[in-house]
């Protein structure tokens, strides 16, 4: 796929979000698809994405990549934790990262940077913390 961004074209392989089957059950009007982008390391041939029918579950599919990061790093340990700033640390580290969050009334997709996904992963993990309570 090549995603066109003003003066640049960037180049990203697609893989498929674990939670499409999830995606009838959730759908929502207020359901935004989002095309997360990103890049692990320096290297272009790192470049991925991944499409989410909302952005709830691409903030999932995000807090996931990290999990799986965790796991991978460490493979002998049956339980890891991390908090915030541990994900916040993993994201920054990322080569790339972004979202585009499609808008129906222009009927084009919003792009997101870093920041603005840490913030809605923050929100979004309170939200969850406060809904098991």
């Amino acid at each position: 796929l090549k995603l066109g961004c003003c003066c640049c074209h960037l180049n990203y392989r697609h893989r498929r979000s674990s939670s499409d089957s999830l995606v009838g059950a959730m759908a929502d009007n207020q359901q935004k698809h989002t095309i997360v982008l990103m890049q692990f390391d320096k290297a272009q041939e790192s470049r991925t994405y991944v499409d989410y029918e909302s952005v709830q579950l691409a903030l999932d599919g995000i807090c996931h990549l990290y999990e799986q990061s965790l796991k991978a790093s460490n493979p002998v340990l049956k339980s890891i934790t991390y908090d915030i700033s541990d994900l916040f640390g993993y994201i920054d580290g990322l080569g790339d990262l972004c979202c585009l969050v499609f808008n129906s009334p222009s009927n084009s997709y919003i792009p997101h940077n870093k920041e603005w996904i840490k913030a809605r992963v923050f929100e979004h993990l309170k939200d969850q913390v406060q809904s098991r309570r």
